[in-house]
């Protein structure tokens, strides 16, 4: 065994030493012993623990691969987080007030996927292990809301029907006003005999949608979700915000940021999130590259009263950006890329005279890379808003408010 001293945490949330050596589960400023040359070291045990170290809350924590950090105290994963969007931005220079993070309450993640495989008493159902494709069982996770872990065994039991006895399939379950929306992948091909076993548990077990691989099976009830004050019906499967405490943070932000614009663009729109509040306070051209999702944004908007008019796209905003000409009608843009941010789309709105810019991302490095861009091209980075949907692991999301004098 040798001592170690942990610098910084990584990316991945692992302590890093002096050295530059990985010791899981390990926090800046504590003295450790551990095995192994690197870079991962093996059966490290804490000499002098950090003040910030807590017991975590999850008793399958040190098992589950599901969360990184609740060794952690709630404070310190918070800084932690803005330290993050702080440092992404400081390697382009620039510098802004990056306000307090929001964390989303425990028990509230609303989808998850669940692995699922046969054992010899039956069918098990959970997250990965750390680095492994080993199952952990979590029936007292402390992330998952409690409706959604209870779809555990929902889910264990549809997908009994149609798995193999050394195979593993994943269970996508989010949980919708009218109940469970639940898509499975990686069972076995869909055959008369197994879609009528899969109708009939839908029935029995009150699944509002079942979907296998990409084949809806029923639709027992539309698995509606609220987005401000419509009611939208999203693909199986489409992205939606992992909590609705962070949606309902990330809307009113973003509608706080565009307030006063009469005109706003809504780029990589989903099914809706912002456009559908957005409408309450503005005329919304929605652009997005799935056309299931933009279908459900715009009958979500038909059949909601009471709404500025939203108009809808299908595009993809990676090969087709809007171009200066295009951009320059609106009086505000909101943009929620994938990780990948929207260097090309941000390329082209750097070239017009657009006011307002709210900017969603779910990865500061990229966010950071396309700040710099507008930076260069007259903007300014006025906040940015850590947002924490992803309670006690390392995946950190924002907001930010751009302005362009015109």
């Amino acid at each position: 065994m040798q001592q170690y001293h942990i610098k910084r945490l990584g990316h991945l949330g692992d302590g890093i030493t002096e050295d530059g050596l990985f010791a899981p589960m390990t926090l800046p400023g504590e003295t450790i012993t551990a095995e192994g040359t690197g870079p991962h070291l093996e059966n490290v045990k804490i000499v002098d623990p950090s003040d910030t170290r807590v017991k975590p809350k999850c008793r399958h924590f040190k098992a589950c691969g599901g969360c990184q950090l609740q060794h952690a105290s709630d404070d310190f994963v918070a800084d932690f987080k803005v330290g993050i969007i702080r440092k992404a931005l400081s390697a382009h220079g620039i510098e802004t007030e990056i306000r307090p993070c929001l964390t989303s309450p425990e028990k509230s993640r609303r989808r998850a996927s669940f692995a699922i495989k046969r054992t010899k008493k039956g069918t098990m159902s959970g997250f990965h292990a750390r680095a492994s494709d080993v199952i952990i069982e979590i029936p007292d996770c402390t992330l998952l809301d409690p409706e959604l872990l209870a779809a555990r065994n929902v889910a264990e039991q549809v997908a009994v029907l149609g798995m193999s006895r050394k195979g593993e399939v994943t269970a996508t379950v989010t949980l919708s006003e009218a109940g469970l929306d639940i898509v499975v992948k990686g069972g076995k091909p869909l055959e008369p005999a197994l879609e009528l076993s899969l109708a009939q548990a839908c029935d029995h077990l009150g699944i509002a949608r079942l979907t296998w691989e990409d084949e809806i099976i029923a639709t027992r009830h539309a698995p509606v979700q609220i987005f401000g004050t419509a009611r939208v019906v999203p693909p199986p499967g489409s992205f939606l915000q992992a909590t609705k405490d962070g949606e309902t943070q990330m809307a009113a932000l973003v509608c706080d940021i565009t307030k006063g614009a009469k005109n706003v663009l809504d780029l990589f729109s989903g099914c809706g999130t912002f456009s559908l509040p957005l409408a309450q306070q503005a005329n919304i051209h929605a652009v997005e590259g799935d056309a299931a999702m933009v279908a459900a944004l715009d009958k979500g908007w038909r059949f909601t009263e009471n709404l500025h008019h939203v108009s809808s796209e299908t595009r993809d905003l990676f090969r087709r950006p809007l171009m200066p000409d295009e951009l320059r009608k609106y009086d505000a843009i909101v943009i929620d890329p994938p990780r990948a941010g929207a260097e090309a789309q941000i390329a082209e709105i750097a070239k017009a005279q657009v006011p307002r810019i709210a900017y969603v991302s779910c990865n500061p490095v990229t966010f950071a890379r396309d700040a710099a861009t507008l930076a260069k091209n007259g903007f300014t980075l006025e906040f940015v808003q850590p947002i924490d949907q992803f309670r006690w692991s390392t995946h950190t999301e924002l907001v930010a408010s751009f302005s362009k004098i015109t």
